[in-house]
């Protein structure tokens, strides 16, 4: 009951920080799968960027290819991200990312699969929190 509770309470830090500092929108906090009702290993939080946090290396150069925008931007669409509340005095394996990965649904939109990616959220006992991305398996490097 207490990691429970204290799972609860990073997530609810998380949101507000998303929310207040960094303008994420439709922001909430799963205990469950949404598609199977899978209880996660903690509460996790979902919400949308006001942009896209990242882009693979294939979409790049696909949307490069593919793109008739004149002034040359890439398309900056956000997609809703998978976020992960960490105290910074917790100690994380692989194997427990990799439950993480494997707790996650399929994708509700364009994307059947689980994400690749989450965002790794660790505060610090300020209260300061960082974020970090965490990719499911290697990603291989953009090409120059």
């Amino acid at each position: 009951m207490v990691e429970r509770d204290h799972g609860r309470q990073l997530a609810d830090t998380v949101l507000d920080n998303l929310k207040y500092q960094h303008d994420w929108t439709e922001l909430q906090i799963l205990t469950h799968s949404p598609t199977n009702s899978e209880l996660f290993m903690r509460p996790m939080v979902s919400g949308l960027p006001p942009r896209r946090l990242y882009v693979h290396p294939d979409d790049q150069i696909a949307m490069l290819k593919s793109s008739a925008n004149p002034d040359g931007k890439i398309l900056d669409t956000p997609e809703v991200e998978w976020v992960l509340p960490t105290h910074i005095s917790e100690k994380w394996t692989l194997k427990k990312f990799a439950a993480v990965f494997d707790s996650l649904p399929a994708q509700l939109s364009a994307h059947p699969d689980r994400p690749k990616r989450i965002v790794l959220a660790t505060i610090h006992g300020d209260s300061t929190i960082v974020y970090y991305l965490l990719h499911d398996g290697l990603v291989k490097p953009r090409q120059n």
